[in-house]
């Protein structure tokens, strides 16, 4: 009996050992795509496939004497095209006047997981290797990053065994249903870019837009309850546009997903209850105490409306 009960411990140390080592792998395959994402010069052409849509898009990005240089083009319909330079990204769209903002980012289609921190990644998702396939002809390691809660969606990332750049990313939901998928046609890694892309520093782009600062500090409402690890990364308070009615908003992330609140006193045009899904992204309308509450975002339905739910008002605020 003892020797049963000394091998079976000995067999479950080393289930666990094993487990253990894959999800270090994982984990340093996901660390070495975030890297190699933001330190290459490279080319990708991918296309973004979700439900009836089909978008192919080109993104280059060079690092010049640590400026880094991006560009984003959309390559079928109208002229699109995100352009970063910088701490500066600027925006071309049909319909609207190009503009520019002060950004480290671009809020664009680009391939998901580009810039991850992955020790803050453990702490709310399972990071774990399923195997080995291949993408855009090149061998590739598959990782999948599965939240730890159900609250969210994960994601499965193919990544280059040579490069470690991201040749594919799907998103799932909690039913397994693919909601956006990411699929690289063909890439190339060179430094011939970096002269290429210094162009766009010379390029005629629009001014840089100054926003108008936000000094609001708190708001008069709480959130009782969201998912593990999403924190708050900004406040604004403004009145609506051509109204006297203030919305105050709060944007919160987990480092991979973002949501925001919005909330504004009930009035006749007030939203009273509406849930709208497109893809990935999830609009729960409804009131709550006199108040026009909205949670939009990258999150479930479900997880939407109960944050919606836990809102509550300080009691001056509700009067």
């Amino acid at each position: 009996m003892k020797k049963f009960l000394a091998s079976a411990a000995a067999l479950i140390s080393l289930s666990l050992s094993t487990v253990a080592l894959a999800d270090d792998g994982a984990s340093t395959l996901l660390d070495k795509m975030s890297e190699a994402s933001q330190s290459l010069n490279y080319e990708m052409s991918y296309v973004l496939i979700r439900k009836g849509s089909i978008e192919p898009l080109v993104y280059r990005q060079a690092n010049d004497n640590g400026k880094h240089l991006a560009q984003l083009v959309y390559l079928s319909g109208p002229v699109r095209e995100v352009i970063q330079r910088g701490s500066q990204v600027s925006y071309i769209e049909p319909g609207i006047d190009p503009f520019t903002i002060a950004s480290d980012r671009m809020v664009a289609p680009l391939m998901p997981m580009l810039k991850v921190d992955v020790q803050d990644l453990k702490d709310n998702y399972d990071i774990v290797k399923v195997g080995r396939a291949r993408e855009a002809g090149s061998a590739t390691d598959v990782i999948r990053v599965v939240p730890k809660d159900g609250q969210r969606y994960s994601y499965i990332v193919w990544i280059d065994e040579h490069t470690s750049l991201p040749l594919r990313a799907d998103l799932i939901d909690r039913d397994g249903e693919v909601l956006e998928q990411y699929r690289t046609v063909s890439y190339s890694v060179t430094d011939h870019l970096v002269p290429i892309m210094k162009g766009l520093e010379g390029a005629a782009l629009p001014e840089l837009v100054t926003l108008p600062k936000s000094n609001t500090k708190q708001v008069a409402w709480q959130v009782t309850w969201m998912p593990q690890g999403f924190n708050s990364k900004k406040i604004q308070s403004h009145p609506l546009f051509g109204s006297n009615r203030v919305v105050e908003s709060q944007i919160y992330t987990d480092g991979v997903f973002q949501f925001s609140i919005y909330v504004a006193p009930e009035d006749d045009y007030s939203l009273k209850r509406q849930l709208v899904r497109q893809g990935r992204r999830t609009l729960q309308s409804g009131i709550v105490d006199k108040h026009e509450v909205i949670v939009i975002g990258d999150i479930p339905p479900s997880t939407a409306e109960r944050i919606l739910h836990s809102v509550t008002f300080n009691a001056v605020a509700s009067q």
